[in-house]
């Protein structure tokens, strides 16, 4: 039977800019509500299931590769806060985690007080409490995102976000652990993040405007109305994203607004909530980029600065706190060198323990830890000295492609907690005793009947047009016969800074498995190689981004063991960008094309500041309402309006209604726009949507492994086809 797919209508509308009319055929699309709109979805969901019928064999065993290696029925480490020791447990067959307690020791040692219990899978411990089960509370809802997830100190009283559409609206829930009883007060509609200040009594959170842009802190008093919350600061400019969090000391909530090229601070003492002004840290008038943090040093308070003045992989100061805002060039002059300025580290962020400071920072594409006594900050305030102080790097990592962090650092715990993983090594948890240098495993999550020796990770470097070297991570079976040549899935990102750091992934045996080489383009735009590898990558340079990935899909093809016929590429959001980006300037070079959530019609989006989050992006890609040269670079390159009436790969566009990062209608105008331009040799492009999903797809760890198999399959389908 031949499968028709859907034909929308073609209704034009007019986008007109600096001079320049495009026609539009498909923008009717964007009318979410609309009959006709869901009616076609539904069509196109229809129209992908039985194209693609023939690959649920496949799609059912990859599903079941990754159930099967997944220890269903586990726990996570448990992390202290106050008297209790806080975790979580999976149950073979539930969705989703469920949110447990033990008491925990007040007496003996540090390491005896801090040593978490041994708890097993399926094996309740004595005194061990439920929390919350998130099955029990997600039963009837379509969807299930839990946000925001905090108890007080005193482990009296719980807060807890849920989204139920993955629209990332949140409403705030209470729970009272002490009687088990959910409370019958709610804040509806907020952002993500909401934390507890000053003990119980306040509970701090942001909410969103009209294109989902977090602008207002409001704080709310536990056992009063939302009607009578207090806005501790509204942010009034569109391109400014707005957040808060406490700082390490406990004494001030730290506000930031923010982009990707500044920031603007302030901060406010938790007992003067809605009596006093924040006080402002550096205007964004300076335009320096900066995170904020307050730490207590001899009885007093001092500001900690990550920031980016003159040091474009930033540097780390600490200076007094001030009572009220001080000029910029004041601040500079109190300011006293932590970590400086290195060309090749790029300093990612600071946190605190009781006794120490741990430092994240990226060196060689790695993100390392680094380490020093919080006793040297009296020492370094006396002297300044130009160096810094001293940090050292806990031993024991030593596989050339990793990622170490830091995990929920507390202020009262003398150990620093540790995640590790690679492509590898499963996610795994360390606790880090720095004052003895002992770093202690806690956990690698199992992964059943893996064996690590059959698999192999590292580095290659791929020219660039310009002379760059591209770092790529690439992965395949240890044995593979390099006499012969094989498939690739070749994923990218190339955005916003964000790194593609090495990280385990059960499904991505599937694809080894079979044969393929998996390999990560680690492409300007990104953040692994510096400040600099970013904004190579961005506004008038985000060409750069797209050149680098077709650039290095050359260097892998050019490689005896790799099959330049069967080159399959894959990436979301903004790597979806790339995706069509790269379709369009060498479709040719490409078997197949899976694009997540793909941000397809950017020039449309960005140039509508009431749509979600297009402000924001101005610091990203360029303003072009206001500037021809952005507009007329973006129109260059933006996916929708550069498809070429010429051969493309086969392509699936893999979207959900209620996201609103990227709108579902972008993949969809770019589906239908796609058969309409493209030889009509090209395999039919596809749109699958999910409709009861967010940005990240449906809710529910069984469902992310059906999805997950869902593309892979695709992938693999084309690329096991050598005609």
């Amino acid at each position: 039977m031949t499968l028709t797919p859907p034909r929308p209508p073609r209704i034009a509308s007019e986008r007109t800019h600096h001079g320049d009319t495009f026609i539009d055929y498909y923008e009717w699309m964007r009318d979410k509500e609309s009959e006709e709109v869901l009616a076609h979805l539904t069509a196109e969901n229809a129209y992908t299931d039985g194209v693609t019928a023939d690959q649920q064999p496949l799609r059912d065993a990859i599903f079941e590769e990754i159930k099967g290696r997944t220890q269903q029925t586990d726990m996570s480490v448990p992390s202290r806060r106050g008297a209790w020791w806080y975790f979580n447990r999976t149950v073979a067959g539930e969705q989703y985690p469920i949110m447990c307690r033990v008491p925990a020791l007040t007496e003996g040692s540090v390491v005896e007080r801090y040593t978490p219990p041994q708890v097993v899978p399926g094996q309740p411990l004595e005194g061990e409490e439920v929390v919350l089960d998130c099955n029990e509370f997600a039963r009837d809802l379509p969807f299930f995102s839990l946000g925001s997830f905090q108890v007080t100190r005193d482990g009296r009283l719980l807060t807890f976000g849920v989204d139920d559409t993955g629209d990332e609206r949140y409403t705030q829930h209470f729970k009272n652990l002490e009687t088990g009883q959910m409370l019958d007060e709610k804040i509806e509609d907020i952002f993500a993040g909401a934390f507890f200040a000053s003990g119980a009594n306040h509970l701090i959170y942001a909410v969103a405007d009209d294109s989902w842009r977090p602008y207002q802190i409001r704080a709310h008093r536990v056992g009063s109305s939302p009607a009578d919350d207090i806005a501790l600061y509204t942010e009034e400019d569109q391109g400014m994203w707005l957040g808060a969090g406490m700082s390490s000391s406990r004494t001030h909530v730290v506000m930031t607004s923010g982009n990707s090229e500044y920031t603007e601070t302030r901060v406010v003492n938790i007992h003067e909530l809605g009596e006093v002004e924040p006080t402002l840290i550096i205007s964004r008038e300076q335009r320096v980029e900066y995170s904020t943090d307050i730490i207590d040093v001899d009885g007093r308070a001092y500001l900690v600065l990550t920031h980016d003045f003159d040091a474009p992989n930033s540097e780390i100061v600490i200076a007094p706190l001030p009572e009220a805002y001080v000029p910029f060039e004041r601040l500079r002059a109190d300011w006293v060198a932590l970590m400086p300025h290195r060309d090749d580290v790029r300093i990612e962020s600071v946190s605190f323990s009781r006794n120490h400071l741990a430092v994240m920072a990226r060196e060689n594409t790695t993100v390392k830890v680094f380490v020093a006594p919080r006793s040297s900050l009296s020492h370094q305030l006396a002297v300044g000295d130009p160096r810094g102080i001293e940090f050292t790097q806990p031993g024991g990592f030593s596989e050339e492609l990793y990622t170490s962090s830091c995990s929920g650092m507390n202020i009262m715990s003398p150990v620093i907690r540790l995640n590790y993983t690679s492509f590898l090594t499963p996610s795994s948890v360390y606790d880090y005793f720095p004052d003895t240098d002992e770093l202690v495993l806690r956990r690698e999550t199992p992964v059943l009947g893996y064996e690590r020796d059959q698999y192999t990770a590292y580095r290659m470097w791929a020219p660039a047009a310009d002379g760059a070297m591209i770092p790529l991570s690439v992965m395949h079976l240890a044995d593979v016969d390099k006499t012969q040549p094989h498939p690739v899935i070749q994923y990218g990102y190339g955005s916003y800074e964000a790194s593609m750091d090495p990280y385990f992934s059960v499904a991505r045996l599937s694809v080894l498995d079979r044969g393929a080489v998996f390999v990560i383009a680690h492409i300007r735009g990104g953040g692994e190689m510096g400040r600099s590898w970013y904004t190579e990558g961005k506004k008038l340079a985000k060409k750069n981004t797209f050149t680098d990935f077709i650039d290095s899909t050359d260097f892998l093809a050019s490689l005896p063991w790799v099959d330049e016929q069967r080159i399959g590429i894959m990436g979301g959001s903004a790597g979806g960008l790339l995706m069509g980006a790269v379709l369009n300037m060498a479709p040719q070079k490409y078997k197949a094309c899976l694009a997540q959530v793909p941000f397809v019609d950017a020039l449309t989006t960005i140039l509508d500041p009431e749509l979600p989050l297009s402000a924001l992006e101005w610091e990203e890609w360029g303003n072009p309402i206001e500037n021809r040269e952005v507009y007329d670079y973006m129109k260059s390159y933006s996916p929708y309006e550069n498809i070429r009436a010429t051969a493309y790969p086969a392509i699936a566009a893999v979207t959900s209604l209620n996201d609103t990062r990227v709108l579902y209608v972008e993949p969809a105008k770019w589906v239908a726009k796609l058969r309409e331009i493209i030889s009509s040799d090209s395999p039919v492009p596809l749109l699958k949507t999910e409709m009861d999903g967010g940005h990240g797809g449906g809710s529910g760890r069984y469902t992310a492994w059906r999805d997950i198999a869902w593309d892979y399959a695709f992938l693999l389908s084309h690329l096991s086809d050598k005609k």
